[in-house]
C-alpha cells in the first residue's frame, strides 16, 4: 500500500483526539480514502469499515490497516449507486461495532479524461451516480445512526475542478458542485441533530489513483514535476494532508464548530496562474520606482 508514504510525518493532533469513534469510509480500498482511514485510525477511532466495489482490493486494504494501526477494520462490498447497499453497508457496521457509526466519508468516486462533445450521456450519468447519488445515498442511509452519536460528522470528498473550469472534465466538474451544494444544504438541515457535514477539496495527491489514471504514459516521477509547476507551494500533496484535514473536521475539540465547509487542501494549486512578467523583472522596476519617489 504505498498510500501509506505519506501516512508518516508527525501529526500536529494527539493521537486520541477521535477516541472510541466508528468510522465508515466509502473508497477506502486505496489512494486518499485509504490514506484518511489510516490517520483517522492513527487518532483513536476504535474501528472502521471500508467500502468499494472491489473486494480483492477490500481485502488487502483492511488487513494493511488492521496490522500498521492496530485496530479493528472490516470492509463492505458496496456499491454507493445503489441505496439498499448503501442501507446494506451502514447495517453491517452498525452490528459489527454495537450500533455504533460516528464519522462518514463520502470518497468513492468516478473519472476520466473526456472531451465535451465526445463524452457519451451514459459516461457523464455514471460519474453523477458514483459521485452526487453515492454520496446523497450513503448521507441517507447513515443519517439515523449519526444522529444517535451525538456527534455526528460527515466529510464528503471533493475537488477543485469546479471552481474555475477544468479542461475534459465535464463529468467530475458537474458532479463535485453538485457535491459541495448537497454538502452546504445537508450541513444546514442537520446541525439541530448535532450532525456537522463538511467537505475537503484535495489537489493532486501523489501516488494516488485518481492522479496516475489522469495522466496515462506518465510516470510517477514525470507527473509529479509536471504538476509542481503549476502549484504556488511546489509540490503535491500527499495523503497525509487529506488525513490531518478530515482529524481537524472529524475531532469534537478542532473542528467542532465548523460544518458547511468545504475545505480546500490543494496547496494553491486551483489559484495558480503564470505571472505575466518575470519575478526578476518586477523586482527590478520595483527599485525603478523607488528611486524616484520623493
Amino acid at each position: 500500500m504505498s498510500q501509506t508514504k505519506g501516512n508518516k510525518a508527525k501529526s500536529p493532533f494527539r493521537s486520541d483526539c477521535l477516541d472510541g469513534k466508528i468510522a465508515l469510509v466509502t473508497g477506502g480500498g486505496s489512494g486518499i480514502c485509504y490514506g484518511v482511514t489510516y490517520d483517522l485510525l492513527s487518532h483513536g477511532c476504535e474501528g472502521a469499515v471500508i467500502c468499494g466495489r472491489r473486494q480483492a482490493f477490500l481485502e488487502r486494504a483492511a488487513s494493511s490497516l488492521e496490522r500498521t494501526t492496530g485496530k479493528r477494520v472490516r470492509y463492505y462490498v458496496t456499491d454507493v449507486r445503489d441505496p439498499n447497499a448503501c442501507q446494506a453497508a451502514v447495517d453491517y457496521t452498525l452490528q459489527q461495532f454495537n450500533g455504533r457509526l460516528d464519522i462518514l466519508v463520502n470518497g468513492a468516486a468516478g473519472n476520466f479524461l473526456a472531451e465535451a462533445s465526445a463524452l457519451k450521456p451514459k459516461g457523464f450519468k455514471t460519474v453523477m451516480e458514483i459521485d452526487t447519488m453515492g454520496t446523497f445515498n450513503m448521507c441517507h442511509c447513515a443519517y439515523p445512526a449519526l444522529k444517535q452519536s451525538v456527534s455526528g460528522c460527515v466529510i464528503n470528498i471533493s475537488a477543485t475542478l469546479q471552481y474555475g473550469a477544468t479542461w475534459y472534465q465535464a463529468h467530475a466538474s458537474a458532479a463535485k458542485a453538485a457535491n459541495d451544494s448537497l454538502t452546504r444544504t445537508l450541513a444546514l438541515e442537520w446541525g439541530i441533530d448535532q450532525i456537522r457535514v463538511n467537505g475537503i477539496a484535495p489537489g493532486p495527491i501523489a501516488d494516488t489513483p485518481g492522479t496516475t489514471k489522469l495522466a496515462p504514459g506518465l510516470t510517477s516521477e514525470d507527473v509529479n514535476e509536471a504538476i509542481s509547476e503549476g502549484i504556488p507551494i511546489g509540490r503535491m500533496g500527499t495523503t497525509t494532508d487529506i488525513g490531518m484535514a478530515a482529524i481537524y473536521l472529524a475531532s469534537d475539540g478542532s473542528g467542532s464548530y465548523v460544518t458547511g465547509d468545504i475545505l480546500v487542501v490543494d496547496g494553491g494549486e486551483w489559484l495558480y496562474k503564470p505571472p505575466m512578467i518575470p519575478r526578476d523583472m518586477v523586482a527590478a522596476l520595483s527599485k525603478k520606482v523607488e528611486k524616484k519617489e520623493p
